[in-house]
């Protein structure tokens, strides 16, 4: 059984985990429960229903944002590199995070949705602080979004997911870089 200290985190991981391997259905008390290897009780005193087991896992995406932004707002002037080559999913706990909110939202959670756009807000917003034309920064967040979509079907086994080279993050570095100057001029 996983420590009172630890077991709120393997909570929260294993609800992500059911998400994402098999969707918001699925990912009952009793389950979660069960992957995070607490009782039911102990589940219950971390989360004390199912709303506030969907809340802490929006709580954990806003705060692994605060930090990705404070990745990208450290990044001063590569700030667009940072953000387009953290734009391929790798399976990082904000990479997870996402995609079980996604889950969510997808079955019509509205927190979850709200949580989504949040995060595309505060990313251009981020990005706007070192980019100041408006329609600059909207492509460049298009970039990464597509980026992630695509990178993201390949993690997942999906067909028609691509494996982006360092050579072609690259050169998508360089053309945002590109986008970037344009506006700024």
């Amino acid at each position: 059984m996983a420590r009172p200290p630890r077991a709120r985190e393997a909570i929260l991981d294993a609800y992500e985990s059911i998400l994402i391997d098999e969707g918001e259905r699925t990912a009952t008390l009793d389950a979660v429960a069960r992957l995070a290897d607490v009782s039911k009780g102990g589940l219950l005193y971390h989360f004390a229903s199912k709303d506030a087991l969907v809340h802490g896992a929006i709580e954990r995406l806003d705060q692994l944002v605060d930090d990705d932004v404070a990745a990208i707002e450290a990044a001063g002037d590569d700030a667009v590199e940072y953000y387009i080559r953290t734009s391929v999913a790798l399976q990082s706990p904000l990479d997870r995070a996402f995609v079980a909110t996604a889950r969510l939202a997808q079955g019509g959670d509205v927190a979850a949705q709200e949580a989504l756009q949040r995060c595309r807000d505060r990313w251009r917003e981020a990005i706007a602080r070192s980019v100041a034309d408006p329609g600059a920064v909207l492509a460049i967040a298009l970039l990464g979004d597509g980026m992630y979509f695509n990178t993201s079907l390949h993690v997942q086994g999906e067909h028609g997911g691509v494996t982006l080279s360092p050579a072609e993050v690259d050169s998508l570095v360089r053309i945002a870089r590109g986008i970037a100057a344009t506006g700024n001029a």
